[in-house]
């Protein structure tokens, strides 16, 4: 071996040598300041336990019609807060936390069999299972974001248990709206699962930030609204739970089922959504057969918390529309 061959080999051995073992040298403490999720309830919480997860939801109101409210990535029930009561004067709704946010359970590796307690598939059977559990045979469900595609998901599995969909500024396309696919395998590396958490704690100083983004005027977003946004990051192991999340995700191809849904489907949009653009919403409605569309004038991600008097509107006038079918 020429000696510049040897140099290169001893090179590229270091190189492997501080991608395979440098990540594990990275200190990673503790989180000291979080508490068990149940503390951090509030007057009005339930808890359920559905198979090994003991999930966090609330609920109004009462009647033969149950709406089921699935918020989106980096939010919990709380962002559903405006819209609760008025959606129980039309029956019951039930808001509820999807696993890594809010006060549900977060189940850690190595506490779960089978498929991640966290990707879409695990998601549509656990609120199949919260349907069971709270005694809803079908719903209309109402899913913002990440919460649209489960919404769909779901939708698509047991569509003799949607009585129709209200899908507000869905994540449709993709890989339901987390990190490219070519990406997840390196991040599913044990190297990355142990820095992981590190990243993630990074929401904590720029969560503030991406709020805000999601509304079409930032002006409107309170100190409440932060400090409900940002309650869950008190819960233990919010990090580690966050980031098993995004390597959780998988492609869904949800586009390309569009036509099996045959239930009534409206989607509503603010138009100036900077997370999940307008454009996609208003695609997503004409690649869905006989769905209705309602773009709401000065509003952002999420419509139901910035324009939530014009976001009823919206609802209450789909639903007159399915009085007459």
């Amino acid at each position: 071996m020429k000696p510049w061959q040897k140099i290169l080999l001893i090179v590229l051995v270091v190189i492997l040598g501080v991608a395979l073992i440098g990540p594990f040298l990275v200190p990673v403490p503790p989180l000291t300041d979080t508490v068990p999720a149940a503390q951090l309830a509030d007057p009005d919480s339930k808890f359920i336990k559905i198979g090994q997860l003991n999930v966090h939801y609330k609920e109004m109101g009462q009647g033969d019609t149950t709406f089921i409210l699935l918020h989106g990535f980096g939010a919990s029930l709380f962002s559903w807060h405006e819209v609760m009561q008025p959606f129980s004067q039309y029956g019951r709704v039930i808001a509820y936390d999807r696993p890594a946010f809010g006060l549900t359970d977060r189940p850690m590796p190595g506490e779960w069999k089978g498929v991640s307690p966290y990707s879409t598939e695990a998601n549509v059977e656990l609120l199949a299972g919260l349907m069971d559990a709270v005694g809803v045979e079908k719903a209309i469900l109402v899913g913002n974001s990440a919460g649209g595609s489960v919404s769909v998901a779901f939708a698509l599995k047991y569509p003799e248990r949607v009585q129709a969909l209200i899908l507000v500024d869905p994540a449709l396309y993709g890989n339901d709206g987390r990190f490219p696919q070519w990406l997840l395998p390196l991040m599913a590396a044990p190297q990355m699962r142990h820095v992981g958490p590190l990243l993630v704690r990074s929401i904590a100083d720029s969560g503030n930030d991406t709020i805000r983004l999601a509304w079409h005027d930032p002006s409107l977003v309170t100190d409440e609204i932060v400090a409900g946004y940002r309650k869950p990051l008190k819960a233990n192991n919010w990090d580690r739970a966050l980031y098993e999340f995004t390597i959780a995700a998988r492609p869904l191809g949800l586009e390309k089922r569009f036509a099996e849904l045959k239930m009534p489907v409206i989607v509503i949009a603010g138009d100036d959504d900077r997370i999940i653009p307008t454009a996609q919403s208003i695609q997503a409605s004409k690649d869905i057969p006989g769905s209705q569309l309602v773009v709401l004038p000065g509003c952002g991600h999420v419509p139901h918390e910035e324009c939530p008097v014009t976001f009823m509107e919206a609802v209450t006038g789909f639903l007159e529309n399915l009085k007459t079918k």
